[in-house]
């Protein structure tokens, strides 16, 4: 094989690992309005206390900073 052509391969798999990582990893952290939004409406009229196992902390907001 030559050169170019494994350098093509090469350039190929690296743009499909970006394309991989861009819906799960990266539009996520661009767009927290949206999903903040989406989460809202996803967990309205659940009672958090009545679904967590004994134990386990009460949902908390994945974006806000310090989450404790």
């Amino acid at each position: 094989m030559s050169r170019n052509v494994r350098m093509w391969i090469f350039g190929g798999f690296i743009t499909t690992v970006a394309a991989a990582f861009y819906p799960i990893f990266f539009h996520p952290f661009t767009h927290k309005e949206e999903y903040r939004e989406v989460q809202k409406m996803n967990r309205a009229g659940i009672n958090q206390a009545d679904v967590q196992p004994v134990g386990v902390k009460i949902w908390s907001d994945p974006f806000k900073p310090n989450n404790k």
